[in-house]
C-alpha cells in the first residue's frame, strides 16, 4: 500500500475528532455568548465601585449630588488646618439644610483649627445645628462619606485636582472603621467654642512637632502634615531648642530622643517603663 493510502486510512478519525470538537466548541462559544450579553446589559444598569473624579468642577458637581441625597449620615476629615473662608461659606449653606434633614454630621479636623477663627465660626454655627466636631493632632487624608453607600478620597496630594470615588462595599467598611478609629481618640469641640488650646491638645500639637524633628521631617514638611504655618513650626522648634540648649537640628534630634519629653504619661497604677533610648 503507498504510504499515502496509509496515512488517509489512519488520519480520517482524527480529523473526524478534530471536527467534532471544533463543533462542540462553537456550540459552547455560542451559549456562553448570551450569557456574556446579559452580563454586559446588566452592569451597564450598575453604577461602577471605582469612578476617577477629574477637575474641580467635576469633583464639586459628584459631591453636591451625594451630600444632598444623604439621609442618615456624613462623615468627613478635614487635614490641613484651617480652611479657606469662601469654601466655609459654601460648605455652611449646604451643611445647615443636610442637618435640618436629621442626617447625623460628624467631622474631623487638626488641632490647630482651634486658633483659626473662621473655622471656628463655622464650626459654631454647625454645632449649634446639631452637628458634631472634634479635633486630633493629626488626620490621616481628606475623605468624605455619605451613608456608608459612597466615598471621596483625593487620588493625589493636589486634592482639588482628581478625587476618587468609591462604592465598592469592602472599601466602605474599611474606611468607615478608620474614621471611627480616629473618632475615638479625637477631642470634642462643643457648641458655643472652646478654649483655644486646651493643655492636653497643645501637648499633642508639640509632641507631634517633636516627633518629626527627631524623624528628620523639615519645618515645610511639618508645616504642611500638621496644618500650621511653617513660622509656627520654627516657633516651636526655637523655644525647645533654647530649652535643652541645641545648637543644630541633629543635636536637637539626640537630645529630644534622650531627654524624655516625647514620652506619653503612664497610666495611673501602670509599672515605670523601661527607657530604651
Amino acid at each position: 500500500m503507498p504510504p499515502e493510502a496509509a496515512a488517509i486510512a489512519a488520519l480520517r478519525p482524527i480529523e473526524e475528532a478534530i471536527a467534532d470538537q471544533q463543533r462542540a466548541y462553537r456550540s459552547v462559544q455560542a451559549t456562553l455568548s448570551v450569557f456574556t450579553r446579559t452580563y454586559d446589559d446588566a452592569r451597564k444598569r450598575e453604577q461602577p465601585t471605582l469612578t476617577v473624579l477629574n477637575g474641580a468642577t467635576v469633583i464639586s458637581n459628584a459631591l453636591e449630588a451625594a451630600v444632598a441625597g444623604c439621609r442618615e449620615e456624613l462623615l468627613t476629615t478635614q487635614p490641613g488646618g484651617g480652611r479657606p473662608e469662601h469654601l466655609l461659606s459654601e460648605a455652611l449653606d449646604r451643611d445647615l439644610r443636610m442637618l435640618e434633614r436629621g442626617v447625623r454630621q460628624r467631622t474631623i479636623y487638626q488641632h490647630t483649627v482651634r486658633s483659626h477663627a473662621p473655622t471656628l465660626a463655622y464650626v459654631e454655627k454647625v454645632t449649634a445645628a446639631g452637628a458634631e466636631v472634634h479635633t486630633l493632632v493629626e488626620v490621616f487624608e481628606r475623605m468624605i462619606i455619605c451613608d456608608r453607600q459612597v466615598a471621596f478620597i483625593p487620588t493625589s496630594e493636589e486634592r482639588s485636582d482628581s478625587a476618587l470615588q468609591i462604592r465598592h462595599p469592602a472599601l466602605l467598611r474599611f474606611l468607615a472603621a478608620l474614621f471611627d478609629s480616629a473618632w475615638s481618640r479625637s477631642v470634642p469641640v462643643g457648641p458655643g467654642g472652646v478654649p483655644a488650646r486646651s493643655p492636653l491638645i497643645t501637648s499633642d500639637v508639640q509632641r507631634a512637632i517633636l516627633q518629626a524633628v527627631v524623624s528628620g521631617e523639615t519645618d515645610d514638611s511639618i508645616a504642611r502634615r500638621m496644618g500650621m504655618s511653617r513660622r509656627s513650626v520654627a516657633k516651636h522648634i526655637s523655644r525647645v531648642s533654647q530649652q535643652l540648649g541645641s545648637n543644630s537640628r541633629a543635636q536637637l534630634g539626640y537630645l529630644l530622643a534622650t531627654s524624655g519629653l516625647l514620652w506619653l504619661p503612664e497610666p495611673p497604677g501602670a509599672p515605670p517603663r523601661e527607657r530604651t533610648f
